[in-house]
């Protein structure tokens, strides 16, 4: 009997679902003049682009969270780098049009009981539409809960070069 055989238990992860999340990645930098710089340039010329940037700084260190169009490869350069890095998985969401579209979406997510750990927005824009990837306590319950209030969830498959005009790459 094999590990799990039988067990009644799916040993499935979210990965392993057909899952609408982006991956997030954050990066653990010392303070200092150029860190920011040497992490964007590990992308250089490898056809992979930064499209979502966060940091929080302090003192001595900061985070930077970041969303990339391919997170396979993405992961590989940070990894080669010998960079720590922490993996989170983040939902992306058009901005409705109208007026007060980020209200929308709070508001979708509040009537759900889901709290937002983080915001920002994504810098490529899939179909030209605004859009903000969110950290949230509820994957799963805000996928549901914004699917069926009509928004438009962004994929990883949103966020790769193979959709952008000419030009923007």
């Amino acid at each position: 009997m094999s590990v799990g055989e039988g067990a009644g238990t799916s040993f499935d992860t979210m990965r392993g679902r057909d899952y609408a999340g982006i991956r997030q990645f954050t990066v653990f930098l010392e303070n200092r003049v150029g860190q920011l710089l040497e992490l964007i340039r590990r992308f250089e010329g490898t056809g992979i682009r930064i499209v979502a940037l966060s940091i929080n700084d302090a003192a001595e260190c900061a985070f930077v969270r970041f969303v990339v169009s391919d997170p396979e490869r993405g992961r590989e350069i940070l990894e080669r780098a010998g960079l720590a890095i922490i993996e989170s998985d983040l939902i992306g969401v058009q901005l409705p049009g109208g007026p007060q579209p980020l209200l929308r979406v709070c508001t979708a997510l509040l009537q759900a009981e889901v709290n937002i750990i983080q915001a920002y927005p994504l810098l490529t824009q899939p179909g030209g539409i605004p859009s903000v990837a969110l950290m949230v306590d509820n994957l799963e319950l805000s996928t549901e809960t914004l699917n069926s209030k009509g928004f438009h969830i962004i994929t990883e498959a949103d966020l790769s070069d193979s959709d952008e005009p000419e030009g923007l790459a």
